[in-house]
């Protein structure tokens, strides 16, 4: 039988690390990037074809499967893999940072989050106990612990308070996860690093997750309006005040440029919801940037969103036909752009994979970053993506 969790580092070139994690529901390549899967869905995809796209794990989301249709109908139904077609490995977020930026009415205490539902107004409190039995209701694979997220522009003693908070909230995930029986037996647990822009409280939370011990660690906390400088900055000293033998997550990130420059700094595992929001906005990544194409001038382009892309929106569908279809507000469009997206995003983690190990990281960064950054000249009176 395949372990339970099992990480194994093949290859590093500077602080960049190229790996494998081993888990009973399948193996997944190091630097990996999940797709989201808020509501049991990636949207306008099938699982099928996010799986083609190259994804190994995909990203659900406790705080709406806890509102709707609710975990423990998720449960009745043969939990979350069976619900949604999806037989490979499942990371659910803890649920803390939507009840932080969604919920109304919120009221934090030691005990956890008291807060309404966006949907209907219905009171529910989330607390790490509760948090780690929707997760297991769900079946999750990877299990985050659940922690209090306060902005980066918020006081030190805030910062601080909240950190600590966490990491009293991060021992109570740990033994409300190994209460819970088989599902402990198979599942993982990761602790989330807090602390905002400060290293000093970043390394005791680094100190007191170690000391609780988890399978692996998240950087949480940015990527909250912070910027990619003052990210990287954090970046450059957190992912070392973890425990180099376990993966390490960047939650919530992001554009291609922040997963290659967090990459080279020692990250492993990523998610956003970009590609796929893009995707339904009219809006395509591709090596030589970002491009709009709702933009006027695509309307007669016979050519496919990336000429360097080989996944099937670019092999089969024009720009033009693209820009037509979004234009219409065809579901069609939003389907095929977020396709791509995707298949962009997967296509840069195996040349991230592919450059680790050859030890040329530094060299495809580089390239990547001076044609991806370039700067082009706006199109007159058009916004462009």
């Amino acid at each position: 039988m395949p372990p339970r969790f099992a990480f194994t580092i093949h290859a590093t070139d500077g602080r960049a690390r190229l790996g494998e994690i081993a888990m009973q529901r399948g193996t997944i390549r190091t630097p990996a990037f999940m797709p989201v899967g808020t509501a049991a869905t990636v949207k306008a995809m099938k699982p099928s074809d996010v799986r083609a796209s190259g994804a190994d794990i995909l990203l659900g989301n406790t705080y709406h499967l806890m509102l709707r249709p609710t975990a423990e109908r998720v449960a009745r139904l043969g939990g979350l893999h069976q619900f949604m077609g999806w037989d490979r490995p499942i990371l659910t977020d803890s649920g803390g940072y939507q009840v932080m930026s969604l919920a109304e009415l919120t009221k934090r205490s030691e005990e956890g989050v008291a807060f309404k539902s966006h949907l209907d107004g219905a009171r529910h409190l989330i607390s790490p106990e509760r948090s780690i039995e929707i997760q297991r209701l769900l079946g999750s694979d990877i299990v985050m612990a659940f922690d209090e997220l306060v902005p980066t522009t918020s006081t030190r003693d805030v910062q601080a308070a909240a950190m600590e908070r966490s990491m009293r909230w991060a021992r109570r995930s740990r033994e409300a996860f190994d209460a819970g029986g088989e599902h402990a037996g198979r599942a993982a647990l990761f602790g989330i690093q807090q602390g905002a822009l400060d290293e000093r409280l970043r390394r005791a939370s680094a100190d007191a997750l170690k000391d609780i011990g988890f399978d692996g660690y998240a950087v949480g906390g940015l990527a909250v309006g912070e910027g990619q400088e003052a990210m990287f900055g954090v970046l450059d000293y957190a992912p070392g005040q973890l425990d180099p033998a376990k993966p390490r997550y960047l939650m919530g990130v992001g554009k291609p440029d922040d997963i290659v420059g967090a990459v080279e700094r020692g990250i492993d595992m990523f998610d956003c919801v970009l590609p796929t929001r893009s995707g339904r906005t009219g809006q395509a990544f591709t090596r030589n940037g970002p491009i709009n194409i709702r933009n006027a001038k695509f309307g007669e382009d016979q050519g496919p969103l990336d000429p360097a892309c080989a996944c099937p929106v670019c092999g089969g569908f024009s720009r033009a036909y693209l820009h037509h279809l979004v234009r219409a507000g065809e579901i069609l469009g939003a389907m095929l752009m977020t396709e791509h997206n995707l298949y962009f995003y997967q296509a840069l983690m195996a040349d991230l994979r592919a450059a680790i190990r050859a030890g040329t990281l530094a060299d495809f960064a580089a390239a990547f970053r001076r044609d991806y950054l370039a700067e082009r000249p706006a199109p007159t009176g058009v916004t462009t993506g």
